[in-house]
């Protein structure tokens, strides 16, 4: 983490006053790292043991703290874990690049069973998502309930590309002014104040004094035809997901678009589909106090 426990703990506060929290205590979650199958990651857990476990699983280039604020508002009630997946943040990067969905669908499996976690809420964001939606088609009898935001089996091109222009942009080091202003560009509703510090987080300073994103480019490079049939064999696998599904969409989206958080909805066995307004894509980052409802809602 590239800021000190200081500043995260001042960037939090920060925040959450800015997204409409008010929390009597804000305190940090524990920096933790587990080994499966040889590969290294690491997760935040934010305590509260005994309470029901959720698992947060985060969006292609971003990391585990872009739930922080939600972790922070469900924490006195549930058990909340957010993972970084294979070659984002601080987990080690595929040797062999292997980023298939299977992978990350069995890099789940062998992390639930690592810290011995029984029945649990599974939550996903984009490719985070993409991934949970994997595991419930799989192992469905793991879960209490599955939340699905802003992704499904399908997904709007336009809005993808864009996403994926982004990520790969900035394949060079640049310094963190350039960084800001490209961010701010994809996405114009976060503060510039508040992105610089959580920047920190998802990227990692060079000796030069530029600065590097923490993640596996290789990942972005595979989603081609291989990538589509897997995601076709989660649209045929809909059925097996018969735990509880919240399909969550954010209002601005142009990834994912209402009619497809409805249909995906509706081809769920037990699914439900709400809209979080004033978010796009990364709702959890737009609007993180009206997502965290909302799952306190559905789970509890």
């Amino acid at each position: 983490m590239t800021l000190s426990a200081d500043e995260y703990h001042d960037h939090l506060k920060t925040t959450a006053v800015r997204a409409g929290f008010s929390f009597d205590e804000v305190v940090l979650p524990s920096e933790k790292t587990v080994l499966i199958d040889k590969l290294r990651f690491r997760y935040l857990d934010w305590g509260n043991e005994g309470g029901r476990p959720i698992l947060f699983l985060h969006g292609g280039a971003l990391t585990a703290h872009t739930w922080d604020l939600c972790c922070l508002a469900l924490r006195d009630e549930f058990h909340c874990i957010a993972l970084d997946q294979r070659g984002h943040g601080d987990s080690d990067w595929a040797p062999d690049a292997d980023y298939s969905i299977a992978a990350q669908r069995e890099d789940v499996r062998g992390f639930v069973d690592e810290l011995g976690l029984g029945r649990f809420v599974l939550v996903g964001m984009s490719m985070g998502a993409i991934n949970a939606l994997a595991f419930a088609v799989n192992y469905v009898e793991r879960l209490s309930a599955l939340v699905l935001i802003d992704a499904g089996p399908e997904v709007r091109r336009r809005g993808s590309s864009r996403i994926r222009d982004f990520v790969n942009g900035g394949a060079k080091p640049e310094s963190l002014d350039a960084i800001i202003e490209r961010a701010l560009a994809f996405n114009p509703r976060r503060d510039p104040k508040v992105l610089r510090r959580s920047l920190m987080h998802n990227l990692r300073q060079q000796t030069d004094g530029t600065w590097v994103w923490k993640y596996d480019r290789r990942r972005f490079q595979q989603m081609g035809e291989g990538h589509a049939a897997e995601r076709q064999g989660l649209a045929e696998g809909l059925a097996e997901v018969t735990c509880p599904t919240l399909v969550v969409r954010g209002a601005e989206s142009d990834v994912f678009h209402a009619e497809d958080g409805e249909r995906l909805a509706q081809r769920l066995p037990d699914g439900r589909f709400i809209t979080i307004p004033r978010a796009g894509h990364t709702v959890q980052g737009d609007n993180p106090k009206d997502l965290a409802a909302a799952l306190r809602d559905f789970i509890g």
